[in-house]
Parts: C-alpha cells; structure tokens; sequence
C-alpha cells in the first residue's frame, strides 16, 4: 500500500534527493515549497525534483498555505526541511531565520491539528549547529567550552582550553552524550524546532525522529546561494583559478556527509518510526580539516595553493563531526560514500553547470567576515 509523505522543502537539495527514493518506492509525495530567489535562481521546478511530485509552492509561515496544502493531501508522514541555513546570515537576519525555522513549524503543526490530520510520523532535519562547541576532553575532564570569546579569536587562540588551563581536544557530537549549546543564532532555531516537536508530538501521539545532519554537499547542491556548502563553494572558486581563503590556522574541522548518504539515512529513518520520539547523528563519521578539504580542491583543478589568513567569523564553531554509532545501530545507517568519492562526483556535476557563483561570493572569500557554510 502506498504511503502519503509530505516534504517541506521538498524542492531543495536534500528533498529532491529524498523524494526520488519514495517515488521509487512507491509513496505519493508532495512537496511544499517556497522557492526562495536565494536558493532556486529561476524560482521554478527543479530538474532534480521528480516529475510524479506534486509541488505546491508555499510559504510554510503562512497559515493559509498549510491550510490550502492539506486539502490536496492528508500526509501519513511529514519530513521537515524547509528551514533558513546561514549560520553567519542568522546573526544578521534573525528574525528571518527565526520566523521561517520556528514560526514555520508551529504553524505546521497548528493547521494538520485544525484538519485534523496529525502524522503517524515526523521527521525533522535538525543540524550539528544544535551543539555549538561540543565537548571537549582535556587529561580526565570533560568539559562544555561554550562560545570562543572575541578577544581569544583576535589573539589566535584557536582552541578551547580545559578548565585548568591545559590543552583540550574536542570529542565527537553524540545526541545522547553532547548537550546542545548553540553558538549561532541559526543553531538556536534549530533546537527551538526540536523542543517544539518534542513537546507537540507528546501531547499528539505523533512520533518524533530528529536527526541532526552534518555538512552535507553533493549534486543538486545550489550554486548560485552565497550561503552554499563549503565544499560546492570551494570547488567553484578552485575551478575558476581563485585562492582559496582558508580560516583560522586551517585546522577547523567539518564532517561532510554526501547527500547520498543522507538521503538513505531518512529513507531508513521513516522506515523504522520509533514507538515516541528518537534524536540522532547523521554524518560521515570522519573529521576533515578545512585546509585539507582546500587542498585537496585546489589540487583537482590545479588552482594556486590554498591560503590560511587567520581571518574567522563569529558563531562559527572550531570542531565538528559525529559520532554515528547510535545511528547505525537504530536504522542500519553505514554511509557508503567517503570523502574521495564524493567530491569525484561532485565535480564531475559541477563541470556540466554554468560558471554561477554568486554575485559577492569571491570578494566574500577573501573578507573576514564570510566564510561561507551551511548546516541542514
């Protein structure tokens, strides 16, 4: 029997990838979509979207578009992608970002009870940006650092200290074990999302699956967004011949999950509904320092030798990369596709697309104060 799972966001990266899986599967899928300019340059259907989704462009903060969007479809499931991504944007756009990431969901989750159509299931795209800092070990303590402090950043002191002062490493982000401290106002939102769903899906008898995704690249990512993964950036501005502007001392660490992976990570994640709710890591499980991702760029189009230039933005986090052991063991997720891999296919898309970085975004990545990433 044929399942109804709506996607919001489904016209972007990650829900283009998704909804070619349950097409393929057999659901019927709708996707609800506002199709921002930042994002979808020409505003229309994506290429990536298949042709058996029916999509109904929308702004999920309005509540005329959720009412209108559940008298075509009753969703047995609702995956919740729609979201705004720009950690450094967010400090200057946090209303947007606040209205979209939490006013968007509540409103979702007013209009299915006002159709009376709660979901057996919702799943939540949550992001590492929940975790700020993370943990960090240092000899025999474990410690939450919070937010690196302006005057450390301006001095290059990179890492956090332990809390006698010595040497700390961070530790991989495991949702069981790694409290959540955002360190952006992006992050804030999305563990606002998180807190809300806990407490609706609770009081409904919905379950809750939140996963939180590290960076995820691949085909299909924007490449006219200035605020676009940092791997699609980078290999655009390598491709061009450009140096690439490496932050900080270079060492800051990322893990970069292909959208491959995550896709089957969400197809697992709705095959398995938890008995109540559920908060998992999806990554690649492997940490990748930025200069190491630069170089290895810079090398495949044979552009100028990356430059570490010290420069950092605030709300930018020094360490991140997950722990995926809970998430193998609950939904059977092994991601398949390193890093290597990946970027090969990654390039090989980007060589068939127009040059189409985005206006500003070589200037912005010689300045300090946009360092261009996104987190889901």
């Amino acid at each position: 029997m044929s399942r109804s799972t709506l996607i919001t966001g489904g016209a972007g990266f990650i829900g283009c990838a998704l909804a070619r899986r349950l097409v393929a599967a057999g659901d019927v899928v709708t996707a609800l979509d506002v199709l921002h300019p930042q994002v979808h340059a020409g505003r229309g259907r994506p290429e990536r979207l298949p042709d058996e989704v029916e999509l109904v462009p929308g702004d999920v903060t309005v509540a005329s578009t959720w009412d209108a969007v559940l008298k075509l479809v009753t969703p047995d499931r609702i995956v919740h992608l729609a979201a705004e991504t720009g950690t450094g944007q967010s400090l200057t756009e946090a209303s947007r970002h606040g209205r979209v990431n939490v006013v968007g969901t509540t409103e979702m989750l007013d209009a299915v009870l006002r159709a009376d159509a709660v979901p057996a299931h919702i799943v939540l795209a949550s992001s590492r940006a929940v975790y700020g800092e993370g943990l960090w070990e240092s000899g025999a303590t474990t410690f939450s650092p919070g937010p690196r402090r302006r005057s450390d950043l301006e001095m290059g002191r990179w890492d956090p200290t332990g809390p006698d002062g010595g040497p700390a490493r961070p530790l991989p982000s495991r949702a069981v074990r790694t409290p959540p401290r955002p360190t952006s106002v992006y992050g804030a939102t999305k563990l606002a999302q998180e807190n809300v769903l806990t407490a609706w899906c609770a009081a409904t008898g919905s379950a809750l699956s939140v996963l939180r995704l590290q960076n995820v690249y691949g085909p299909g990512q924007s490449l006219t967004n200035a605020y676009t993964g940092i791997v699609s950036l980078f290999g655009q501005l390598a491709r061009g011949g450009e140096v690439l502007d490496v932050y900080e001392d270079g060492r800051i660490t990322r893990d970069f999950v292909f959208i491959e992976d995550v896709a089957d990570a969400l197809v697992a994640c709705l095959d398995r509904p938890p008995a109540g709710d559920r908060t998992l890591d999806v990554g690649s499980g492997a940490a990748t320092t930025i200069l190491d991702l630069a170089t290895t760029l810079a090398g495949r189009f044979g552009a100028p030798t990356p430059k570490v230039s010290g420069k950092f933005r605030h709300g930018d986090v020094r360490a991140g990369y997950a722990d995926i052991t809970v998430t193998s063991q609950e939904l059977g997720y092994r991601p398949a596709w390193p890093l290597a891999r990946g970027l090969d296919v990654l390039l090989e898309w980007m060589e068939h697309q127009p040059d189409a970085v985005a206006p500003g975004a070589r200037a912005d990545a010689t300045t300090a104060t946009t360092w261009r990433e996104v987190t889901p």
